[in-house]
């Protein structure tokens, strides 16, 4: 009967690239060879509900580019289907693991398997090393000077660039490393093996053109431009680095620095507040009665509410998987201020749709439309889509690539009026709130 082998592995998950790594930095720097691996996640993807996906497509495409660059290094993929435990309990049998790399993950579902994969690596001894990469500065990093997290931004971005040090941003040159293994097959699993659809779609650059930067703050709210990176989708599958994104930045655009702070501001968030995945960051705010308007729901899911701005914003979704930012705001504000439905309706189609969907980010988004988050508007401010569209799309340029038949007959009046449904947002808010005291 043949030896196991003798081998370390590193598990991409959301880092799927090989330059600056941290993980796989400190993974490929050790003596023992290591097989790259990534598992499609059978306990997520059960849970989508389009088997056309674009994120899985997303997904599909990266692992054959990360799996190009790595043979470019002389090593092999090894790409498997299934539930990560599962798989782990059979490639600790089928080897000799010493060391398990990764890279963290802080959402509450992945939390709870890595801590799973953890406690099985050990008791078939092998160690589970994680290492930072998917954020700039942990949850642990930036607390008040008592030991607690922020729970206001503005504090927290100060005490975050106050106390940046100079390896907050560093390089790890993991693309010069190269002591993988070729054990592994290097075999993709087809889209359809594993239940889903193969679609065209033209995703995101990972460019940064340098204009961005240079613009970012006069040109970000105004959706009819491409003033916004646009990375999102890359941010979160890690096919580009959030250090090497940062640096960029850092020295070039305060405003475009800080909407990276904000993403870390709401993985914070989310690390020591776990109750936001599904209840109100400010509990208070889980006794207002929403509406139950199956209906409603539809017209503002399909872009049918008589609000061009609202309309485009959920169509330009519903296409292409991407929203501009300032749009998110308007079309979250009115879904839980002039509909008065549940910011978590609103919240479970974005993460069905978007191509940049993060679990932190989207929550935090959410609840601060409806009023219920962080740092989150009071909820007397309410948007008003007529003035959102004469501010940020004066021309109307955006409107009509999306909303066609606006000057048409078939464009529908508007669902609900602005005045009588701001009042009445004000007045549900105004009584839930006062009963919770």
């Amino acid at each position: 009967m043949s030896e196991r082998p003798n081998l370390n592995f590193f598990w991409f998950r959301r880092d799927l690239r090989v330059e600056d790594n941290r993980s796989l930095f400190e993974a490929l720097k050790g003596s023992q060879p290591i097989i790259p691996l990534f598992i499609f996640d059978k306990d997520i993807l059960d849970k989508l509900e389009d088997r056309d996906d674009k994120r899985v497509n997303f997904l599909h495409e990266a692992i054959q580019d990360l799996s190009k660059d790595i043979e470019a290094r002389g090593g092999k993929m090894m790409v498997r289907y299934g539930k990560p435990l599962e798989i782990w309990e059979a490639l600790l049998s089928e080897f000799n693991i010493g060391k398990i790399y990764t890279n963290e993950d802080y959402e509450p579902y992945a939390r709870k398997r890595d801590e799973a994969v953890k406690n099985l690596a050990e008791k078939n001894g092998a160690s589970f090393h994680a290492f930072k990469d998917s954020v700039i500065r942990s949850a642990v990093e930036v607390l008040k000077d008592d030991g607690k997290p922020y729970t206001v931004f503005t504090p927290f971005k100060n005490k975050y660039r106050a106390t940046l040090e100079d390896d907050t941003l560093e390089h790890y040159p993991s693309e010069d490393l190269k002591n993988y293994s070729a054990l592994a097959d290097g075999k993709i699993p087809s889209l359809e093996s594993m239940g889903f659809e193969k679609v065209e779609v033209d995703f995101p650059s990972k460019e940064l053109r340098q204009s961005i930067l240079t613009e970012y703050a006069d040109k970000r709210n105004i959706p009819g431009i491409q003033g916004t990176s646009r990375l999102g989708v890359h941010l979160r599958f890690g096919t580009i680095g959030i250090r090497a994104l940062g640096r960029e930045a850092f020295s070039q655009s305060e405003v475009f620095f800080n909407e990276l702070i904000w993403r870390d501001f709401y993985q914070m968030i989310l690390w020591h507040f776990p109750h936001v995945e599904t209840k109100a960051f400010r509990p208070a705010y889980d006794m207002i009665p929403w509406r139950k308007d199956e209906e409603d729901f539809e017209k503002w899911r399909e872009g049918r509410t008589g609000y061009p701005i609202v309309d485009a914003g959920m169509r330009e979704l519903n296409e292409t998987g991407f929203m501009h930012n300032r749009v998110r705001m308007i079309v979250a504000s009115f879904l839980t201020k002039h509909l008065l439905l549940d910011w978590r309706w609103g919240e479970a189609w974005f993460a069905r749709k978007l191509l940049d969907f993060d679990l932190a980010s989207n929550n935090g988004g959410w609840q601060w439309a409806s009023g219920s988050g962080t740092d989150a508007a009071p909820y007397f401010r309410i948007f008003n889509p007529e003035s959102q569209t004469k501010k940020f799309d004066p021309k109307g340029d955006y409107i009509r690539q999306w909303v066609p038949e606006i000057s048409g007959f078939d464009y529908p009046s508007p669902m609900v009026d602005h005045k009588f449904a701001r009042e009445r947002a004000l007045s549900v808010y105004k009584e839930a709130l006062n009963s919770a005291k």
